[in-house]
């Protein structure tokens, strides 16, 4: 297993995406995440079926994103959550999930995501990256400062690139996540 995250954007992706789910899983990453939170929820739980089954075959988790509903109707306890969303969650129902990620932006929003039970945290956006492009990366000294605040593993997310990655472990993340890269060529 790698210690990359991929997260799918399907707007990005050149292909089908559950054939780009199934091709990423093939990698064996620690997750990926279906972030396809602009879909209609009944769209977006047809859509989590199909990925997470393409996961399957290789051993990997798929992580649902923003919808918590989807998640409690298909029985899937993976699912990674904005601030604003995991904050609104009953205790029940925060422990209700065997994997909780959430994206963190300060070294604050980090040990809040920790204190509310996640498992791990994206942080970011540690350099430019197009997704953002209207606003300033974060950099590598707010992901070490979020790093050694928190003791659950966290994904450097925001304009990862194969020469920026070894940076960022030396930070001290666990691993990184990708998006535009994964869905945009052979990862």
């Amino acid at each position: 297993m790698n210690t990359e995250i991929y997260i799918t954007n399907r707007h990005l992706c050149q292909d089908d995406l559950v054939e780009r789910i199934a091709l990423l899983a093939a990698h064996h990453p620690q997750y990926i995440i279906l972030r396809e939170k602009d879909l209609p929820e009944n769209e977006y739980r047809m859509l989590a079926e199909r990925a997470i089954a393409a996961c399957a075959p290789s051993d990997v988790t798929c992580v649902l994103h923003t919808f918590v509903a989807v998640a409690r109707r298909v029985n899937h306890p993976a699912i990674h959550l904005p601030m604003t969303v995991l904050r609104t969650l009953s205790e029940a129902d925060r422990r209700w999930f065997q994997v909780l990620g959430a994206s963190c932006h300060s070294v604050e929003e980090a040990l809040e995501a920790q204190r509310l039970g996640c498992t791990y945290i994206t942080a970011g956006h540690v350099f430019p990256t197009e997704c953002k492009a209207d606003v300033p990366a974060r950099g590598l000294q707010f992901l070490h400062e979020v790093c050694q605040a928190v003791a659950i593993p966290v994904y450097a997310l925001g304009g990862i690139t194969p020469e920026n990655r070894m940076a960022c472990l030396t930070a001290g993340a666990a691993g990184t996540a990708v998006m535009s890269s994964a869905m945009r060529s052979e990862v």
